[in-house]
């Protein structure tokens, strides 16, 4: 079974109907939390699964990164629903979402500590047992660095993928936003990570409020992320890119264009 290749977009219900339109689209990426494990799909999806679109589940609730093991109910729901879309993958981010009960509602940065490292491998370890395909790991997009960091970004993912032998699903707008609020250079990240682990690519816009740059998803990608995907794949171009949008969804005309201006960024065919 192979990966997601290509330009791909979230599928999302609000913009169903312009991404069943897309001609050349190979791939999509479906919350996994927003679809049933006993099925059916949602139609959209299922007229895609159809055409021999590649659907991959990404979750975001399995809190890799928590303290306390996964939820055994959280990573079935995963496992399922790779089943039910006969997904080549599954993805998740290297975060965690809730703490002693108590549920964040949001992707949480980890202190980059050796002890989070063993967290997050025991717990990708427990999901890898119940998941019947590859897992690839998101890093997120963070605000602020824990003051008891032992390690730094590169490192830290690097021996986690090590550990676990997943795949890095490297969000390149979270790289910009993180490299510009940390004022550092994006490209010393890419060049110390193992761009051969890669399995896909997310790309999405953000915006700067309060002097710091966040990444919204709902906003147009920024010329410099763009710039940031011809970085990226000048040093290796990975199987597949993603574009994210989670709301304030622009006209179709502007959709297109994004899609359009990702595949002349990375070199792969347009999908519109």
């Amino acid at each position: 079974m192979t990966g997601p290749t290509g330009v791909g977009i979230g599928w999302r219900p609000e913009i169903a109907g312009f991404v069943a339109e897309l001609p050349g689209l190979r791939f999509v990426e479906v919350v996994a939390e927003s679809v049933a494990a006993s099925g059916p799909l949602p139609p959209g999806l299922a007229d895609l699964r159809g055409r021999g679109v590649t659907v991959v589940p990404h979750g975001v609730r399995l809190s890799l990164g928590g303290a306390e093991p996964v939820d055994p109910a959280r990573v079935a729901h995963l496992a399922a629903v790779a089943e039910l879309v006969a997904a080549p993958l599954v993805s998740e981010h290297i975060a965690f979402v809730r703490a002693g009960g108590l549920e964040a509602g949001h992707l949480l940065p980890l202190p980059r500590s050796r002890a989070a490292v063993d967290a997050v491998c025991a717990n990708v370890a427990r999901a890898q047992a119940e998941i019947p395909v590859p897992i690839a790991l998101e890093p997120i997009a963070a605000l602020f660095d824990w003051p008891d960091d032992e390690l730094d970004e590169a490192a830290f993912l690097t021996e986690i993928l090590d550990r676990t032998g997943a795949l890095l699903l490297l969000d390149i707008a979270n790289v910009y936003a993180n490299a510009r609020n940390r004022g550092a250079d994006p490209l010393d990240l890419l060049d110390r990570l193992p761009l051969e682990r890669v399995g896909y690519v997310h790309v999405a816009g953000g915006a700067e409020h309060g002097g710091f740059y966040h990444d919204t998803h709902t906003d147009p990608v920024p010329p410099a992320v763009l710039e940031l995907v011809g970085e990226l794949c000048a040093r290796r171009r990975p199987p597949a890119l993603l574009l994210e949008r989670d709301g304030a969804y622009p006209p179709a005309s502007v959709l297109r264009a994004e899609l359009d201006a990702l595949a002349a960024a990375s070199g792969f065919p347009a999908v519109t």
